[in-house]
């Protein structure tokens, strides 16, 4: 009896399978994916500071390439044949030959609109359009804005004392400016429009007898961008 029950003691075991052990595997924080608003939000930032670098780059290219020179500016002739004040009420005449050269090999220029004002002791008198044009490379275009009319202006009783000083004197100093709205042209690539200014300190002589007063010197204008 002894040895059945030690035979059967020592025989295979046919019970059911003990399952093995499982492990836990905690994923460390940078294993993962992210798809979270963070992490889109800091894709998109890398993708828009990318961008601006790129475009940073190109443009750094195109000026080293390029090397734009600014536009030269002067009012080679003008003619003021009536500036007289009568009543707060200023009666004038006059007219501008400016040129504009382009000194650049490789940049065009549209210019879309111009806008001529004149003015007199901070006082605007006078304003005219110029018609819009497009100049080539290494190219000087000429503008010939005419004034004509009158105009109330508020000069008061030390401007008027100004006014006459200089009439006695035979010239005025007269400031124009002229707004333009322009794009520049590189190859078949145009920009953006800008809105420069060319502005003109002119001392101006007074012509008598209506006809054209000598003594005008040319001037350089200033631009500003």
């Amino acid at each position: 009896m002894a040895e059945t029950k030690q035979s059967h003691l020592n025989g295979a075991y046919y019970g059911p399978p003990i399952p093995p052990k499982q492990s836990y595997h905690r994923p460390g924080r940078g294993s993962g994916l992210c798809c979270g608003p963070c992490c889109i939000l800091s894709a998109l930032l890398k993708l828009i500071i990318t961008i601006i670098v790129v475009l940073g780059i190109i443009v750094l290219v195109l000026w080293l390439v390029l090397r734009p020179s600014k536009v030269k500016v002067y009012v080679e002739n003008a003619s003021l044949t009536q500036f007289n004040l009568t009543d707060n009420t200023l009666y004038y005449n006059l007219t501008l030959d400016m040129s504009v050269r382009n000194p650049n090999k490789r940049v065009g220029i549209y210019y879309d609109r111009l806008e001529a004002t004149a003015y007199y002791d901070e006082n605007r008198f006078a304003y005219t359009t110029l018609p819009s044009f497009y100049q080539g490379h290494k190219n000087t275009s000429m503008l010939y804005p005419v004034f004509s009319g009158e105009s109330v202006v508020a000069l008061g009783s030390s401007g008027v004392a100004d006014f006459n000083q200089d009439k006695s004197q035979g010239s005025f100093d007269i400031f124009v400016r002229v707004n333009l709205r322009i794009r520049f042209k590189v190859g078949p690539i145009k920009t953006n429009r800008y809105k420069p200014k060319f502005e003109c300190d002119l001392k101006l002589p007074l012509s008598s007898d209506g006809s054209t007063a000598t003594g005008f010197t040319r001037t350089k204008c200033d631009i500003d961008f």
